[in-house]
């Protein structure tokens, strides 16, 4: 799961804050309100609710499948507290960018999108649907309508930077992420625990040849101790999760365009990514990658992870995969940046801790002051917890510890093993890219399983240290978040998906072996027939631009 919203466990304070202000705790004064329209709608900029008299608009989000945004108790006492009510439209995550574009071309618009992501709401969309006017600029109404992200823009000044679209304009609010897990380009790569104890390995693979001689074992030394030779050494479904860290062994991060230093690159024709193809052949070929890469599901890959027939996979936590307790999955190591003869600097792609396209306001909509302000809140700490984990009773209650301090904790029948199926029930922040403050490790928003247990918990501390070790010193964003202009976007649009399809299909054939690595030299012409440069030379003008925005 891309980004997805997982056990982030919380502790002191109530929600006793919702009752005060959003961006200061300040009394709500009538003085605050603010009228917006010739008068049609009257909004606070302080405090809760947000309207004195019901407002009722449309929203539209992608489903992820586990209930109903209406039946959502997040939403609900939401709507409450903010006298903001909704009318739901959630297609189901699979086809909610079909909607969203049939939304856009006919014009029958919601009055707000929400949670729709970078690959729904693309840079693109945003810079031509504002242009046509269809979202509305929200960075002259951010100020007063939404103080607390404008905070965080004025506290890190590459926010701003990285959702302003060429016109000068803000379309769209991001989600904003925070604490160790936010440096995760997306979930990590994971061993098995269980086989390396078994194998009796101590230190882990540094090197391309450590990694390739550690997945021979797996393969040939049963360490599932079934007495099969039913083991996987390494598995995922089409390499979309385990490409951006195994490209990495080679020196590169993505397979776009990519930066080295000031100069971009596009990475699929150059003698890293040849490298690269060669190695995960081998593999291929030797029965170290899964023969099922390229035709399997997510579940049936899950399977194998479950029946504990892989070595090593990617997960957000392993035991997503594994189906291990928490406490078991402590002892499945992160996977460490490997070097390689043509990479002798060990380095991983990095987060950069921004994801777009989450929250925007179309021209439909009566009041985007009320709805800045309706969002505003999640970007707080209380907020992001709020909307992630609930009031309080749901999956999680007040309780003294010895020392008599108000904490949080699991609500009866919930526990660190369970609190996801939870969660999924009543909130929107569960396998989506939110509007939101993510991630923060303030200690007085954690459940604790018990009062007097530790705010962090052994199985956060873990992926905390294994974060700081293994990604944090060789992390680098592959490229920042640029947005192209109108007559750049229409100079490549073609060859941006002809390059993706055919750069994709041929890793597939090469790493197969159906394409024969001998045809590497006719692979390259057809892409630079491809107006790769051109395709170059545009994100080269975009990085510059972007270097030089202030």
């Amino acid at each position: 799961m891309h980004l997805s919203k997982i056990i982030r466990n919380v502790s002191i304070m109530t929600l006793a804050v919702l009752t005060l202000t959003a961006c200061g705790n300040k009394a709500k004064d009538s003085s605050t309100a603010s009228t917006e329209g010739n008068g049609k709608v009257t909004v606070e900029t302080t405090g809760f609710p947000i309207v004195k008299d019901k407002l009722k608009l449309t929203l539209m989000a992608p489903n992820v499948g586990e209930a109903e945004w209406k039946d959502m108790s997040v939403l609900q006492d939401y709507a409450k507290k903010t006298n903001v009510n909704f009318k739901f439209n959630t297609p189901p995550q699979s086809d909610f960018g079909t909607k969203l574009n049939l939304a856009f071309a006919s014009q029958d618009l919601p009055d707000i999108i929400f949670a729709a992501g970078k690959d729904n709401l693309t840079a693109a969309n945003e810079v031509t649907y504002g242009s046509q006017g269809l979202l509305v600029p929200l960075e002259k109404l951010i100020p007063k309508y939404a103080p607390n992200f404008n905070k965080l823009m004025k506290e890190d000044p590459s926010i701003k930077k990285s959702i302003t679209a060429p016109d000068g304009h803000i379309y769209s609010l991001p989600m904003i992420q925070r604490g160790a897990n936010s440096a995760w380009y997306l979930g990590p790569l994971w061993y098995n625990g269980e086989w390396l104890q078994k194998l009796g390995v101590k230190e882990l693979p540094k090197t391309a040849d450590e990694f390739y001689d550690l997945l021979k074992r797996f393969k040939t030394e049963d360490p599932n101790g079934n007495g099969k030779a039913d083991e996987i050494p390494l598995s995922d479904v089409k390499l979309d999760t385990t490409r951006p860290w195994l490209m990495s062994i080679f020196g590169l991060l993505s397979n776009d365009v990519q930066n080295d230093g000031d100069k971009v690159f596009y990475t699929p024709i150059s003698n890293q990514y040849k490298a690269y193809l060669t190695y995960m052949h081998k593999l291929y070929a030797e029965g170290l990658l899964d023969k099922d890469t390229f035709s399997q599901s997510n579940d049936q890959k899950k399977a194998k992870g479950s029946a504990d027939r892989l070595g090593v996979f990617q997960d957000y936590y392993s035991y997503f995969t594994t189906g291990r307790s928490t406490t078991e999955a402590i002892n499945d190591p992160m996977w460490q940046p490997l070097t390689s003869s043509v990479s002798k600097k060990a380095v991983v792609p990095l987060n950069p801790r921004i994801s777009r396209g989450n929250f925007s306001i179309t021209k439909e909509n009566p009041s985007p002051a009320a709805s800045l302000r309706w969002v505003d809140y999640f970007y707080t700490e209380a907020g992001d917890f709020y909307l992630t984990k609930g009031p309080a009773g749901k999956i999680w209650v007040n309780a003294k510890n010895k020392e008599g301090k108000n904490v949080k904790v699991y609500a009866s029948g919930v526990n660190a093993d369970n609190v996801e199926d939870k969660r999924a029930k009543m909130t929107p922040a569960y396998g989506l890219t939110l509007p939101e403050l993510s991630g923060t490790e303030n200690t007085n928003y954690m459940i604790r399983s018990s009062a007097d247990a530790p705010a962090i918990d052994d199985f956060t501390k873990f992926v905390n240290q294994e974060t700081k070790e293994k990604i944090d010193p060789y992390g680098k964003v592959p490229f920042p978040l640029i947005y192209l202009k109108k007559s750049e976007q229409n100079s490549i649009d073609a060859t941006a998906n002809d390059l993706k399809t055919y750069v994709t299909q041929s890793e597939a054939k090469f790493i197969t072996g159906v394409t024969p690595l001998s045809d590497w030299d006719k692979y390259v012409k057809t892409i630079e027939g491809m107006n790769v440069k051109q395709y170059v030379k545009v994100y080269q003008a975009a990085y510059d631009r972007w270097k030089a925005a202030k």
